[in-house]
């Protein structure tokens, strides 16, 4: 793409993004109303009209339309996505479902691709990522240029093949790495009894299936004569509804768990409780820390409405949402965020920024490696040159868990 091309996409990325969903011209435009559909298409033809007439060489229409496109869902969400009409079809066909990732979630924080957690075994977790991480190039691709679909796109290929990543970490210089692609087992969930009749669960995923491999070691420590419950949900990002609604309800008997918000908070779904499904009901605390998303954020959410037991650990990442494809007449789509999970209480987990997202502990209780949240531009900024190419993974002395400490000390000294 030529440079003055590239002009083209982001005089009217930009354009689309502040005018349409920030306000209008100023002057004029000013006292119009954001939400006036009538209007905003006024300033998007008042802009084309420019382009078409204006702009020092003859505009390749087709290419503006698609940088249009591309800035209208960025102001939305990092899940929707404009896709071309090739995507459409790999997504339609599952073309990609035979590649492989390197084993992390993710999401964008500024625009730059974020590190939401890794897969305990994985590539990302051998090559040393980790929660808070944010990848400012993926090869010489930049992530702020790119939707986040794009970039997951970028990270699947076949296994055995390589990419290239730039990491930004909190307090560190930069660093390129290298993460070699490859498939990976999620671990199933584990358990342990510390004393004091606590058993502690650790939980790595809630895809499906995971729900009952909970529950049986649940009933294991249960048979082994077990009376309070530890739930470990940190750096739990993956999973369905579906299987979040199952776990909450080995804890809670009745009421409702989670809910689906359509358009203008409309509830399109809510989950209850089974009785049938219910298997404890004693003291229990729940760890969540910022890599714990989704899924998971419906487990601690339930337990936080029904007064169920404690939260402990750090305010949660923040997502959780449903998106559909509507295909265009050129062949290209949008995928669109059309519902976002949400507690009992019809709180969604992912809100418009950071501050309003997440689930917040009943407990705060903060880990000394926790990555701090910082703008990605602040890393970028940090001083020092680049650190040569390495793997992020170092030997370092294991730091006291606090957060499994301080839920340890409250069980132990509940009734």
């Amino acid at each position: 793409m030529s440079f003055r091309s590239k002009v083209v996409f982001v005089f009217l990325s930009a354009l689309i993004a502040a005018y349409v969903f920030v306000g209008g011209w100023l002057g004029t435009l000013a006292q119009q109303t954001i939400n006036d559909p009538g209007a905003q298409m006024r300033i998007f033809e008042s802009v084309l009209q420019h382009i078409q007439n204006d702009y020092v060489e003859e505009p390749d229409l087709s290419k503006v339309r698609a940088g249009a496109l591309r800035g209208l869902a960025y102001g939305l969400d990092p899940y929707s996505s404009y896709l071309t009409a090739e995507q459409v079809k790999d997504y339609l066909t599952k073309k990609n479902s035979k590649l492989v990732g390197i084993g992390a979630e993710f999401s964008q924080v500024s625009g730059y691709l974020y590190v939401i957690s890794t897969v305990k075994g994985s590539p990302a977790d051998k090559a040393g990522l980790k929660a808070g991480d944010v990848i400012e190039y993926i090869e010489n691709k930049a992530t702020r240029d790119i939707s986040l679909y794009d970039a997951k796109q970028l990270l699947l290929g076949e296994p055995g093949t390589k990419v290239r990543l730039r990491v930004l970490r909190s307090s560190s210089k930069p660093q390129t790495i290298v993460v070699e692609r490859g498939t990976y087992k999620i671990p199933e969930a584990e358990s342990r009894i510390e004393e004091g009749k606590i058993g502690i669960i650790k939980v790595y995923s809630l895809e499906e299936g995971e729900a009952k491999d909970i529950r049986n070691q649940l009933q294991g420590l249960l048979r082994q004569g077990v009376e309070k419950i530890i739930l470990d949900l940190r750096g739990v990002a993956a999973g369905t509804l579906n299987e979040a609604v199952e776990v909450a309800n080995l804890f809670i008997k009745e009421g409702v768990i989670a809910q689906v918000i359509g358009r203008e908070n409309r509830v399109l779904r809510m989950y209850t409780a089974d009785p049938s499904k219910h298997l404890f009901d004693g003291k229990l605390v729940i760890l969540i820390d910022v890599g714990t998303a989704g899924a998971a954020e419906v487990v601690a959410s339930a337990i936080l409405d029904r007064k169920r037991g404690e939260v402990i650990g750090e305010k949660s990442f923040g997502a959780g949402t449903e998106q559909e494809l509507f295909t265009l007449r050129s062949g290209d789509g949008f995928l669109l965020t059309i519902a976002k999970w949400a507690s009992a209480s019809g709180k969604p987990f992912l809100g418009e920024d950071r501050v309003n997202s997440g689930v917040k502990p009943s407990i705060e209780v903060k880990r000394s490696d926790s990555p701090d949240i910082v703008d990605p531009e602040e890393l970028i900024d940090q001083d020092g040159d680049e650190m040569p190419q390495t793997n992020l993974k170092s030997e370092q002395k294991p730091q006291e868990d606090l957060q499994l400490k301080k839920a340890i000390e409250i069980l132990r000294d509940s009734k």
